[in-house]
C-alpha cells in the first residue's frame, strides 16, 4: 500500500484525502490548526456555499483566472456529483438564488463533519496542530515533509492543499506560496479577490451602512470601454462599496485597479426621458417644497443629499427654482453616480485569493507538478479563482479530487 500526505485540512486537502483513499492509498492529512475546515465554517457567512447549480457553460464563464485548466478537475468531479456525495452523507442540499447550494440546515460545520467521517470511514490519519516546514525530496522527486516540531513523514506523494492567502486567521498565510517556490515553481503575488472596493470620491462614506437594491454598477477602462455591467445589490461603506456587485467586480479588475472609472446607476429599469418625465413631474406637484424634499421621493435621503451635492445644487432651494440645465444633471447622476477605484480592500478581507502556483507548472490532467514528480497541487494555492456563488469551493472540491485519484494512483498503487 502506498503513502499519500496531503497538507492542509481545508475543502481541498479533505476531498484529496477521501479521494486518495478510496483508490486504496495509505493517507495521512497535516493540518497546522486545532481543527478541519476552518475556513469552511465562515464561508456563505457560516452558512457554506459549496458550490452552484450552474450547467458547464455558466461554470467555466465563472472561472475568472485560468478556465481551461480547470475542465479536467471540473469532469473528476462536478457540481452535481458534489452534491450526490454530500447528500449520500447525510447532508440534504437546497438551491437558492443564482444557483447557490447550500446544506437545508444552513450549517457549514455538517459539510466538514461530513469529509471528516469519510475520511474517518476510509482510515486516514488525520494530524492536528501539525505544520509542515518543508518537502523532502529524493532524486528530485517529493519523497515526504518535514515538520516544524523536526519530525518527517515520508511518502510515494504529496498533496500541497494549504489555500491562499486571504482571511489569514483560518490559517491561509501563504504555505502553499513558500512549498512551491522553494522547490522551484513559479508563482504569481497573492491578490485579493471578491472583496470591497475603496473609492476615490468620499460622498459614500456619509452614506456608510446603506444597501441599494436594484441598481446597476458599470466600470470602464483607460479608453473609456464598459468592461462591466451588472445590476444587483451594493453595499455604500466608510471606504467606498462593498456587496455583491462590488465583490464581482473586483475580481474582474486588473492588478493594478487604481485609476478604473466607475457609475452607479440608481434607476436601471428607467431610461433618460422616462426619467426626466417622472421629474418634472414630482417637481410640479411639489413646487413650493424643498428640492430636496422632492428628490426624498425618488432615493433615500443621505443619497438625495449626495446626488444633490455633486450637482452643485443646493438642497433647501424651493423646487419651482430649479433650471432645465440643473433638472438634466440631476437625472444624468441618478443614471450615472461616478466613481474612481482606489484601492481593493486587503487580503484580510478578501473571499479568495487571485495568485498562486502558475498553472504552466502543472499538468491540468493530473493536478502534478511538472517540475517535481509526485508532488501535487490543489484548490487555491494555484492560480485558478472564480465569482461568488459556490463556484471557488467547487473548484476547490474538484482539484483535491483530481489530485488524490492521481497521487494514488501514481505513487504506484492501481497502476
Amino acid at each position: 500500500m502506498n503513502e499519500v500526505i496531503v497538507i492542509g485540512g481545508g475543502a481541498a486537502g479533505m476531498m484529496a484525502a477521501v479521494c486518495a483513499a478510496r483508490e486504496g492509498a495509505r493517507v495521512t492529512l497535516l493540518e497546522r490548526n486545532e481543527k478541519l475546515g476552518k475556513k469552511i465554517y465562515i464561508t456563505g457567512k457560516g452558512r457554506c456555499n459549496l458550490t452552484n447549480s450552474a450547467d458547464g457553460d455558466g461554470f467555466m464563464r465563472s472561472i475568472m483566472r485560468n478556465p481551461r485548466f480547470c475542465y479536467a478537475a471540473l469532469n473528476a468531479l462536478n457540481n452535481q456529483q458534489t452534491m450526490a456525495f454530500f447528500e449520500e452523507r447525510g447532508v440534504p442540499l437546497k438551491v437558492e438564488r443564482g444557483g447557490r447550494v447550500f446544506p437545508v440546515s444552513d450549517h457549514a460545520s455538517d459539510v466538514t463533519r461530513a469529509l471528516e467521517r469519510e475520511m474517518a470511514r476510509l482510515g486516514v490519519a488525520v494530524r492536528l496542530n501539525t505544520r509542515v516546514r518543508s518537502l523532502v525530496l529524493e532524486g528530485g522527486a517529493a519523497a515526504g515533509v518535514e515538520t516544524e516540531d523536526g519530525r518527517t513523514f515520508q511518502a510515494d506523494a504529496v498533496i500541497v492543499a494549504t489555500g491562499g492567502q486571504s482571511y489569514p486567521s483560518t490559517g491561509s498565510t501563504g504555505d502553499g506560496w513558500a512549498l512551491a517556490e522553494a522547490t522551484g515553481h513559479r508563482t504569481k503575488p497573492a491578490l485579493p479577490a471578491l472583496t470591497s472596493i475603496e473609492t476615490e470620491e468620499d460622498w459614500p462614506f456619509a452614506l456608510s451602512g446603506l444597501s441599494l437594491k436594484n441598481v446597476a454598477l458599470s466600470a470602464f477602462n483607460a479608453k473609456g470601454k464598459r468592461i462591466y455591467h451588472e445590476q444587483g445589490e451594493l453595499l455604500m461603506t466608510h471606504f467606498g462599496i462593498s456587496g455583491p456587485l462590488a465583490l464581482t467586480l473586483s475580481s474582474m479588475l486588473p492588478e493594478d485597479p487604481a485609476g478604473i472609472r466607475m457609475e452607479i446607476d440608481l434607476k436601471p429599469a428607467l431610461d433618460e426621458p422616462t426619467l426626466d418625465r417622472r421629474l418634472v413631474r414630482d417637481l410640479t406637484e411639489q413646487s413650493r417644497r424643498q428640492l430636496v424634499t422632492v428628490m426624498d421621493g425618488l432615493e433615500p435621503h443621505a443619497l438625495a443629499l449626495a446626488v444633490l451635492a455633486l450637482a452643485d445644487l443646493p438642497p433647501g432651494m424651493p423646487a419651482n427654482a430649479l433650471t432645465q440645465e440643473g433638472r438634466k444633471t440631476i437625472v444624468r447622476l441618478l443614471r450615472g453616480m461616478p466613481l474612481t477605484v482606489k484601492a481593493l480592500r486587503g487580503l484580510n478581507e478578501a473571499i479568495v485569493t487571485r495568485g498562486g502556483v502558475v498553472t504552466a507548472d502543472v499538468n491540468p490532467s493530473t493536478m502534478e507538478s511538472k517540475r517535481v514528480p509526485n508532488l501535487y497541487f490543489a484548490g487555491e494555492t494555484i492560480d485558478i479563482d472564480a465569482l461568488t456563488g459556490g463556484f471557488n469551493l467547487q473548484l476547490a472540491f474538484s482539484t483535491g479530487a483530481l489530485a488524490g485519484q492521481s497521487a494514488a494512483k501514481n505513487s504506484g498503487y492501481g497502476g
